[in-house]
């Protein structure tokens, strides 16, 4: 478990650069979960990335026994506009999502909406994400066979009337919303896109 969280961190650091900040939460029954904070000033975005998450495949919910070496892994990213809101509030609900593989069972997979059912941040009209395709801003991380590649899953906050429509309409629809609007997904404060 140790080793892979080592290669998933120094994946994280390649990709992303030094973590300027590193805040840990544990979970009564699960593993430590760490958010890492990454600033891109030249961007002006700050990510945060979860560590931890990948330590162990996420396993089918109804399977009768979880596989201890086999099945999908993941982490996830969120990157956001810097200054606009208080955004490093948002380490909690992260570190929530990242451990719902172990708390509820379930395998955390593009297309998926995750709902934390607060504010991801104070202020933010968000309480729920959609989970995107990986492999752009940090590559999957391939690790010794039967081991399944650890993927970074990058999270893409939705407003209560975009998850309600991605619910309906699914996940590729509002994508394609959000890319016809012009959606600044990375504006912690956006209202969100037209629907009708």
């Amino acid at each position: 478990m140790g080793e892979v969280l080592a290669f998933v961190e120094a994946r994280l650091r390649s990709a992303l650069g030094e973590p300027d900040a590193r805040a840990a939460v544990t979970f009564l029954g699960t593993d430590r979960i760490e958010v890492l904070r990454f600033t891109d000033a030249g961007q002006g975005v700050v990510r945060y990335a979860t560590l931890g998450m990948s330590a162990a495949p996420m396993a089918d919910p109804t399977a009768a026994l979880a596989d201890p070496v086999e099945g999908p892994r993941a982490e996830l990213v969120l990157t956001v506009r810097a200054g606009l809101a208080d955004t490093d509030k948002v380490l909690r609900p992260l570190a929530v999502l990242a451990a719902s593989p172990q708390v509820e069972g379930v395998v955390v997979a593009p297309g998926a909406s995750l709902d934390v059912g607060e504010p991801l941040w104070p202020g933010a009209p968000f309480t729920s994400v959609l989970v995107a395709e990986s492999g752009g801003l940090v590559e999957d991380l391939e690790l010794d066979p039967p081991m399944d590649p650890v993927r970074f899953l990058p999270l893409l906050p939705m407003t209560q009337n975009e998850a309600a429509w991605k619910r309906v309409h699914g996940a590729a629809e509002l994508e394609e919303r959000w890319l016809s609007g012009g959606t600044d997904l990375r504006d912690p404060l956006r209202r969100s896109v037209a629907l009708d």
